[in-house]
């Protein structure tokens, strides 16, 4: 099959194979069948007569779709494209790519089949109404790159409407893999995670998630911070998000910008965007640890955050240390789908976190206080404490 040829330097007549194009055309994925269809007595098991006898005892029993359809093993992967990776909002079809690699990435790492949706509605209640008339066929469902702050509501009405799993992967795959990252690195320097206090920059579904699993993993103080500073309780301008945000943040009741947030703070979580001051991270209490990932940019390059940090966690793959939901959202969901849970609890979260952080316990320095996404041990342990974890907080059915 011929290579894509395409142009990346308009103008100057340099027309050269393109890998990335080479590599998605006619896409990523295809269906496979797990049966043989060789003949007309395997055509005959498969599909009529002997898929009605299958089909009648789900109509009578209809807890055996999860034994005797795919059902119990595939997951949705769904958006609207209206925040796709760093390229914001690109529409339906070209988040296809993404949502198809999003795809592969759950076979490959944690062996759950998934396919991607792209669906052409903006508002939440169309996004809602949708996934419930599909969820039928899976056994949970993947939120990605659905813009804020209505990922928020779309996520809520749906685990409010569905008995199977919802997880939205860019606030709780982020928050997991930020939170082991963040107990390795204490562990590393002899801290305990309640006498830290961290600033966050970026009040979105990343931050907001962040903030919630530091706070439920008993940190010390969390202050949040969004374009116009701390949010905190005596800001008129929150959003019901961040007023709500604001209520279970803050406790030392900081007020002003970011810069002086960090003034004195022992972590930095940035998913904004945006450059920090060196002066300000300069600001920052001793031995701090500084985990910087916007993409491609982080807030604060790691050459400048070694200055004065201990430990130097970003979102790319080229530097130490990266915090990539890949180490989350395949075990996470393996878990859940294994027990059958009828949701994902913020135990079984703090629990992924905690089997993730487990991995390289033994082998922590400053450049590795989380696995590599290819750590063969990885999907294995979450996904053993994620399913553990449901049974233990009542929400598994097997």
């Amino acid at each position: 099959m011929a290579a894509e040829i395409v142009n990346p330097k308009e103008g100057l007549g340099e027309d050269v194979i393109d890998p990335a194009f080479a590599l998605h055309r006619g896409g990523k994925m295809a269906v496979t069948s797990t049966v043989p269809v060789r003949d007309a007595d395997d055509l005959s098991l498969a599909y009529t007569p002997g898929v009605a006898k299958v089909c009648s005892a789900i109509a009578e029993q209809p807890e055996l779709v999860h034994d005797y359809t795919w059902k119990s093993q595939v997951v949705a992967v769904v958006t609207d494209g209206s925040a796709v990776l760093g390229l914001g909002d690109i529409g339906p079809e070209a988040s296809l790519p993404v949502m198809e690699g999003k795809a592969i990435l759950f076979k490959q790492f944690g062996g759950v089949d998934a396919v991607p949706i792209a669906l052409d509605c903006r508002e939440v209640d169309d996004l809602v109404e949708t996934v419930v008339r599909l969820a039928p066929s899976f056994g949970g469902i993947n939120l990605e790159d659905i813009s804020a702050p209505r990922c928020f509501e779309v996520e809520r009405k749906l685990k409010e409407r569905l008995d199977i799993p919802v997880f939205h992967d860019d606030q709780h795959g982020t928050a997991i893999v930020t939170l082991a990252a963040l107990r390795n690195a204490a562990q590393l320097r002899g801290r305990q995670i309640g006498t830290l206090r961290a600033v966050i920059s970026g009040a979105g579904a990343a931050g907001v998630a962040i903030a919630k699993i530091l706070v439920e993993a008993g940190i010390g103080d969390v202050a949040v911070c969004d374009r116009k500073g701390i949010v905190s309780a005596d800001r008129g301008d929150l959003t019901d998000v961040k007023r709500d945000l604001a209520g279970f943040t803050n406790k030392a009741g900081l007020s002003g910008s970011l810069e002086s947030a960090l003034d004195g703070a022992d972590v930095f979580i940035g998913v904004s965007g945006g450059t920090v001051p060196e002066s300000a991270v300069a600001s920052m209490g001793p031995d701090s640890f500084i985990f910087a990932m916007a993409n491609p940019n982080p807030e604060i390059h790691p050459e400048v955050a070694r200055k004065y940090a201990s430990v130097v966690a970003t979102g790319r793959s080229d530097y130490p240390n990266q915090i990539n939901n890949v180490l989350a959202f395949p075990g996470v969901f393996a878990g859940a789908l294994q027990v059958r849970a009828s949701e994902i609890t913020e135990g079984m979260k703090i629990a992924a976190a905690e089997a993730l952080a487990a991995v390289v316990a033994d082998e922590l320095s400053a450049d590795r206080v989380i696995p590599s996404p290819f750590d063969e041990r990885v999907a294995p342990a979450v996904t053993a404490a994620v399913a553990a974890a449901a049974r233990a907080e009542g929400v598994a059915r097997r």
